[in-house]
């Protein structure tokens, strides 16, 4: 998943929030300063979305990140519980113009629960996550937003990420899985998931929604485990969030029989790959059960995604390296690049890898993780090297 619909959240966030955006953008820090971050790009407005992306994607191959780059993130925190995409003097106090948001928020509350020791910083976001939950079970990009399934769905996943039942975290007796469900097309519509209710409440799917959906009407999170159970056919009726996600995962499926690969949403975009909105689907469909039928666009994705991923660096390749993880293949081997390398040389080196020194096949030279497959249409015979499925203990 990525930034809920961000040019069009942000740009809320900032009228919302009584702040504009900068004329000029602040320098980017290099990854190489004290500040940790990852990523060389401006993060005033994704700082702590790439950074918690980065750093849970390395959590979930086993990587253990440098300490420099986990205190950035957790500099990036205010007082009161929730984080700003970017704070350039975290000693300095959040005040009304600082932008926070429910995504950055639980994107950082899903890397740090993974990473453990936490448990402060990830309970106060928690808290003021719970506290701008809106009426409808939902939550919105900013507090006070109407809800939306992106949103929600993130948000869904940091409840998970730090044992939390998101049935349980209800406002109005609504829990999350209410709003969701409000945003849920019927099959002869497709079965997907709108965004958001039009102006005339009128519901209409896409994909981007709808993969955010699937994974979040599990109670998974953007590091999601693939799925045991293959999906189920569409069906209508009194959906439950279970039944929803298949539904959702139905119509992603659809969307990529074709070409294997999801098309833009943006306006005189219609023909453009979106190469992170198929990687997001990718892991949708396989934490549905569907790692077969996600088997074509992670193909796709392997041949298509090195330039798209060097260009938007961190968050992008934490993308691919969730996809690889939900469908249980190698990261460290992805049309011919090695994903957690290239990741890793976007900020600070890591304290360890699982593959240093001698933890390297001295026969192939290739990372000797401990790895078992996943049990799929996907699964190729006859390779011995898989996935580390390390700190996936939150997963349901």
């Amino acid at each position: 998943m990525r930034l809920s619909r961000s040019a069009a959240a942000l740009a809320a966030t900032a009228v919302m929030l009584g702040s504009a955006a900068p004329a000029v953008a602040a320098p980017s820090p290099s990854p190489s300063t004290p500040s940790g971050l990852y990523g060389t790009k401006d993060p005033t407005y994704d700082g702590v979305w790439r950074q918690s992306l980065a750093l849970l994607a390395q959590d979930t191959v086993g990587v253990k990140p440098a300490d420099r780059a986990v205190e950035w993130l957790l500099g990036q925190q205010c007082a009161n519980g929730a984080f700003a995409p970017f704070r350039a003097d975290p000693g300095e106090a959040c005040d009304a113009k600082v932008m926070v948001d429910t995504n950055q928020t639980s994107a950082a509350v899903q890397a740090l629960a993974a990473l453990g020791g936490h448990d402060a910083a990830t309970g106060k976001a928690v808290d003021w996550l719970k506290s701008v939950q809106n009426a409808d079970g939902g939550w919105g990009y900013a507090p006070g937003g109407a809800s939306d399934a992106n949103s929600t769905s993130v948000v869904i996943g940091a409840l998970t990420a730090v044992g939390e039942r998101p049935d349980d975290v209800r406002k109005g007796g609504k829990s999350p899985y209410d709003a969701l469900l409000k945003l849920a097309l019927p099959c002869d519509e497709g079965g997907g998931f709108a965004f958001q209710p039009d102006k005339k409440g009128t519901l209409a799917a896409n994909a981007d929604a709808t993969a955010a959906a699937v994974v979040g009407a599990l109670g998974k999170g953007l590091a999601a485990a693939p799925g045991k159970k293959a999906p189920a056919d569409c069906a209508d009726g009194d959906l439950t969030p279970r039944q929803a996600a298949a539904n959702g995962a139905s119509y992603l499926a659809d969307a990529l029989a074709k070409n294997g690969h999801l098309t833009s949403a943006l306006a005189g975009s219609a023909d453009r790959p979106d190469h992170g909105n198929t990687a997001d689907a990718v892991v949708a469909l396989a934490a549905q059960g569907g790692a077969g039928q996600a088997a074509k666009a992670w193909r796709w994705l392997e041949r298509n995604s090195a330039k798209w991923a060097q260009q938007n660096g961190p968050a992008a390749y934490a993308q691919l390296i969730f996809a690889a993880h939900a469908t249980g293949v190698d990261p460290t081997d992805f049309g011919g690049g090695d994903l957690v390398e290239l990741l890793n040389a976007t900020g600070r080196a890591p304290k360890s890898t699982p593959y240093q020194g001698s933890a390297r096949d001295e026969a192939t030279n290739n990372p000797t993780y401990e790895v078992w497959w996943f049990v799929g249409a996907c699964l190729v015979a006859g390779i011995g090297i898989g996935f580390l499925l390390s700190g996936r203990r939150r997963q349901p």
